[in-house]
């Protein structure tokens, strides 16, 4: 984990993608999914939940739009959803990893293809790039929010909660846990006081590419665009830091 920033990764996304309501709206449904797909949809009981719809709220997100993604998760009203995971390459061999919830694999998995191909990507097998990613939990927290708690303290209370790594930036703690031990990491932090800016359980490159060329990067940034418009998918990763 050392070196590498999901912050500094998440911020630039997020600062791209400030105009392209659909593309906040689609990010705060696939953490509503995810949320409510591990803890239960009842955020009372359930921290990462209650804090996406937090998000949600603020986003002003039509109350549908999170129903939806709600039912979604749980299965509500009769609807059937397949999870399945497509694994490939974009421009200048950078792994690509996406996740989708579908009722109708032919229709998405053909949508899917069609993303890879028309940037210069290709869709690989099961497998193919999979293992060049880590299944993390990760929480981030805006230091700006705690200026009176030190680097040694949060270390202390995330280790003691059962985190894996803390990395420490001027903005930002970012806190890695085990996938199984994200919900008793978060809670525990919780009950300290402490509030996240991003709360999940995502995948992390292990070896990040920097620097794509120019003109690779504009491709595999427009097929990640064209990825997420899609409304069966619900996250894209990528080796490209």
């Amino acid at each position: 984990m050392s070196g590498h920033s999901k912050w500094h990764n998440i911020q630039g996304r997020k600062n791209a993608q400030d105009a392209k309501r659909g593309k906040i709206f689609q990010k705060i449904s696939h953490d509503l999914y995810t949320a409510a797909k591990a803890g239960g949809a009842d955020p009372d009981s359930n921290a990462s939940l209650r804090l996406v719809m937090e998000k949600a709220k603020a986003a002003n997100m039509p109350k549908e739009n999170v129903q939806r993604a709600l039912d979604r998760a749980t299965g509500a009203g009769g609807a059937k959803f397949e999870e399945l995971t497509y694994e490939g390459y974009g421009p200048a061999g950078v792994a690509v990893l996406v996740e989708a919830s579908t009722d109708n694999v032919n229709r998405t998995a053909g949508s899917v293809r069609n993303s890879f191909t028309h940037h210069g990507g290709s869709l690989g097998t099961s497998g193919s790039v999979s293992f060049q990613f880590d299944r993390r939990g990760y929480l981030a927290i805006d230091r700006s929010n705690f200026p009176d708690i030190s680097e040694d303290q949060i270390m202390e209370d995330a280790l003691e909660a059962g985190a894996e790594d803390i990395q420490v930036a001027d903005a930002v703690f970012e806190i890695y846990t085990a996938p199984n031990d994200f919900q008793t990491v978060e809670s525990a932090l919780s009950e300290k006081g402490y509030e996240f800016d991003e709360a999940e359980v995502t995948m992390i490159a292990q070896n990040p590419m920097e620097d794509l060329p120019e003109d690779a990067q504009e491709k595999l940034d427009k097929m990640i665009d064209e990825l997420e418009e899609n409304d069966d998918v619900l996250a894209v990763y990528t080796t490209a830091d």
